[in-house]
């Protein structure tokens, strides 16, 4: 049996999408700036997949961005938000545990750019601490980023206690939320929670890898950070991948379609998951296991196997799961989640992540659980203590 569990590294595109992105590929293929009919063709796929976003998020399609990802979408939205507010202030406001798009992209703004920036401290579940964003804030702060679900332990931000708390201090600071991981899950509406700007992937949605969106409210002020034929109004040059954009916005559909239910078949394998998990001596579940998660991911330690050692030996026997993220490298590294929700020395280099998705069945759970049941046992008797 062959058993995915990696789908907050990527999930499998819907065959539909597949069969789009062909298409595109190979028989509407023409540029959407052309004048001509297959250029008009292109243009088409392009508006489409911006109206299906845009009508997913309650927003205007003017105000949808294609990137080519999320790490991009991240870049274009603290970069250029930063730059182009530089003159009201230099202070940004991230989390500790964001994923890397963010964290190094504040870095080089810290570093290059003479930016200052706070890392906000989270509690042990992974949510940030609201009395420290608060005690941040200041008259020269311009952005505060903060991730809609984190994608290693799958905590679900207080989003919108946030955002009221920035805006009542001041109304001009602008919102960024990473919503990669929770795009597709949930249901979010930027303009009704006050969020000015937010990045998604299509790869984390059963679309194609290497296209990815950025909202942009109308009122945010940003300067484009890639320069070339002004496509996407200057905001973002460059000729406009459109098989990747026609397969995001036939995703961006297709997971919204009986999301509810998909959400609740989730959270039901993931309960029943845990409960098979706890059954093995010495291990913990990072983060929250209720309605405060994502229903998708789930971040196990299992003490005394290096999680490399699980992960192959797992593999080995059809299953596919990641060591902490999958999405900085595939050079293992001690997770600075880990570290910020202060998780126990002994979990640092012992914990696997499995993720989800709407095609996974209790059969896979449990042939996962049984083999997990069976090997842990095998291994930790071969480790050094």
């Amino acid at each position: 049996m062959e058993v995915y569990l990696d789908n907050s590294a990527t999930t499998r595109a819907y065959p539909e999408v597949g069969e789009l992105v062909y298409k595109v590929m190979c028989r509407d293929y023409g540029n959407p700036s052309s004048m001509h009919r297959k250029g008009v063709e292109a243009e088409h796929y392009v508006k489409d997949a911006k109206e299906t976003i845009a009508k997913s998020l309650k927003v205007n399609a003017k105000e949808i961005f294609f990137t080519s990802g999320g790490t991009e979408s991240d870049n274009l939205a603290l970069i250029g938000v930063a730059r182009a507010n530089k003159r009201r202030g230099n202070h940004l406001i991230t989390s500790s545990i964001e994923h890397p798009a963010i964290l190094n992209t504040m870095r080089h703004l810290e570093e290059e750019e003479g930016f200052r920036v706070t890392y906000l401290p989270v509690d042990a579940a992974g949510r940030i601490r609201l009395d420290a964003l608060k005690e941040a804030l200041c008259e020269d702060t311009i952005l505060v980023s903060v991730m809609y679900v984190n994608n290693e332990v799958g905590t679900v931000q207080s989003i919108e206690e946030a955002v009221q708390m920035v805006k009542a201090y001041d109304p001009q600071i602008i919102f960024h939320s990473d919503a990669v991981q929770g795009y597709g899950k949930y249901r979010i509406y930027p303009k009704r929670m006050g969020i000015d700007l937010l990045s998604a992937s299509g790869h984390k949605i059963h679309g194609p890898k290497g296209i990815g969106f950025l909202y942009i409210g109308e009122k945010v002020k940003i300067t484009p950070i890639v320069y070339g034929g002004e496509q996407q109004k200057n905001i973002r040059s460059g000729t406009e991948n459109v098989p990747g954009i026609a397969g995001l916005g036939l995703a961006s559909e297709m997971i919204y379609k009986d999301l509810d239910m998909k959400v609740a078949l989730m959270r039901e394998l993931k309960a029943y998951f845990i409960e098979g998990l706890k059954k093995i001596d010495r291990t913990v579940i990072h983060g929250l296991t209720d309605e405060g998660s994502a229903p998708h991911i789930i971040s196990a330690g299992i003490a005394g196997i290096r999680s490399e050692v699980l992960l192959h030996t797992l593999e080995e026997k059809g299953i596919y799961v990641s060591s902490g993220s999958a999405c900085a490298s595939n050079h293992p590294a001690i997770s600075g989640v880990l570290k910020g929700i202060g998780a126990a020395q002994e979990y640092l280099d012992a914990t696997l992540r499995f993720s989800m998705s709407e095609f996974t069945t209790k059969e896979e759970i449990d042939y996962t659980l049984e083999t997990l049941y069976n090997c842990v046992p095998m291994l930790r008797k071969y480790t050094r203590r």
